[in-house]
């Protein structure tokens, strides 16, 4: 063999490693063997009404966890995700009844409450990024005070009960289904999470964000706009989860103030499986979306074989570890490489 042809082995050999050891590779193995074990178990699981089911499980909390892995890439936190999902999806059911009693056009209301949704995840988000970058307040404390405060206004603003009275349409566009496992609004948060994925791993404002996590110093350094860019990291978390907010009243048809309970823990937790290093600048959105799959996989999964609800969220605690062991035995494989 030719010096060359063996240089070109040995490349392709390191290249093959490196893919393999990737998390999101390896969680998509994880993800595949647990399919087949729960279908093993329970065919059902294997089926077109699973996946569907999954899909909708799935849609908020990829969102959430999207947002998440930009947070976490430039090392901060966000805890307000689920109480932003929640009162996001409170406010837009309210504007969609309000503009319906009025006799508004079903495509106007659901646009504007869309829009109004949309403006509550933006607001609590940049209420978020001024608090960090200028209050200089450490992020777990910042976000999780504003948990508290969107998660207390959700309550104080429905009075602890759910706001139906949307038109006809929300409905149909929540529930009606192509293929047997799409709805449209299950479309567009795979199209959302494309962009955020081009976005984080594309973009200047991807290279950035990785650059304020790897290090803040530097970064600074470098020119980077440091209190600008962090606020509009934790605006883009707080949209995607108003975004979240508004998958779930499409799905529910009406706006629940207890929906995005556990949010914050969902989407953590996704990330952080999928790769995401607390510590900032490491981890891949690929990552984040399989670990968000994995982790509402594996609550469907035990509901049809059957386990006790009592016993899931022990199951899922042992899945997360043997996930995050597996992480960190695949950068111990990149060390010694």
């Amino acid at each position: 063999m030719s010096l060359r042809s063996s240089s070109e082995l040995h490349g392709w050999k390191q290249r093959l490693g490196s893919t393999v050891r990737r998390q999101d590779v390896l969680l998509t193995a994880i993800f595949v063997a647990m399919v087949a074990l729960f279908s093993a178990v329970n065919p059902r699981f294997f089926s077109l009404a699973a996946a569907a089911n999954i899909l909708q499980d799935f849609s908020p909390v990829v969102l959430m966890a999207a947002g998440q892995t930009f947070v976490i890439a430039s090392g901060g936190i966000d805890l307000s995700v689920g109480s932003v999902l929640g009162l996001s999806g409170v406010a837009m059911a309210l504007v969609i009844r309000t503009l319906n009693d009025s006799g508004f056009n079903p495509a106007v209301t659901i646009a504007l409450g869309l829009g109004a949704a949309i403006c509550v995840g933006a607001i609590v988000g940049l209420l978020n990024g001024l608090l960090i970058a200028y209050a200089r307040i450490v992020p777990f404390i910042a976000t999780l005070a504003m948990m508290g405060a969107a998660a207390g206004l959700t309550i104080v603003i429905t009075g602890g009960v759910e706001v139906a009275g949307g038109p006809r349409e929300v409905i149909l566009l929540g529930s009606s289904r192509f293929l047997g496992v799409f709805t449209t609004p299950v479309v567009v948060v795979f199209l959302i999470i494309a962009i955020a994925w081009a976005s984080l791993s594309r973009t200047q404002f991807g290279r950035w964000t990785y650059a304020v996590g790897s290090n803040f110093f530097a970064a600074r350094a470098a020119g980077i706009d440091l209190n600008a860019h962090i606020i509009r990291i934790y605006m883009l978390s707080g949209v995607l989860s108003a975004l979240a907010g508004a998958f779930v009243y499409f799905r529910l048809g009406s706006g629940s103030p207890l929906s995005g309970r556990g949010g914050e823990l969902s989407s953590i937790a996704a990330a952080v499986i999928g790769g995401m290093s607390l510590q900032g600048g490491v981890g891949r959105m690929t990552g984040s979306v399989m670990g968000a799959l994995i982790t509402t996989s594996v609550l469907s999964g035990l509901i049809l074989i059957g386990v006790e609800p009592n016993w899931q969220q022990i199951v899922v605690a042992a899945l997360i570890a043997v996930a995050v062991g597996v992480q960190g035995i695949g950068g111990m494989g990149r060390e010694r490489a």
